[in-house]
């Protein structure tokens, strides 16, 4: 599935949240998908000593941590103790913020990574306008309002982020020893 298949896809919610606890699911469930997908990108690239690039989603990895226990604690402060376990199903294969392993490249720049993890951002984000351009109920919207709201500062800081690397140079894939894939 291609990166524009995979962000229509993941835009939109697999159910739509009629509740505060659904919404928090669905929330909950993104964020650490994403935490882990990054941590997981993380040692991919350290496994490859792509140091820089691994350094990078590992550091996205703890911005994506930070926000799962941002939701966990409004979990809290609503005293939500039984969260629905279904409504968090999505669309397409993967969260909306969580990057494909196709678009992976064990070569690949802190750029490149920096661009992955911007679509993921927007995803997220739009993925949330969705939910409040569709909910009926105020306090489901104003949280998925809030959410956005903190996904377009997430993609404001990654695009800020993406000023200090330049683009990525023509031939950066070429590997003189590429590794051999073994059964």
């Amino acid at each position: 599935m291609s990166n524009k298949q995979h962000k229509n896809l993941s835009a939109r919610p697999a159910l739509e949240p009629q509740s505060i606890a659904q919404l928090l699911t669905q929330a909950l469930a993104l964020e650490t998908e994403a935490t882990a997908r990054y941590a997981e990108l993380a040692e991919v690239m350290h496994s490859h000593n792509n140091l820089d690039a691994a350094e990078l989603f590992s550091r996205m990895a703890g911005i994506e941590q930070l926000h799962v226990e941002q939701i966990r604690q409004q979990i809290s402060q609503r005293r939500l103790t039984d969260l629905p376990a279904t409504h968090y199903r999505w669309v397409g294969l993967e969260g909306p913020e969580t990057t494909d392993y196709a678009d992976l490249h064990y070569l690949m720049t802190p750029r490149q990574g920096l661009l992955l993890a911007l679509l993921n951002e927007q995803r997220a984000r739009d993925y949330y306008v969705n939910i409040a351009d569709r909910s009926s109920d105020p306090e489901v919207l104003e949280l998925a309002r809030e959410l956005a709201q903190e996904e377009r500062e997430h993609v404001q800081w990654v695009e800020h982020w993406l000023k200090r690397y330049p683009p990525t140079e023509e031939g950066w894939d070429h590997d003189d020893d590429p590794p051999i894939l073994q059964d």
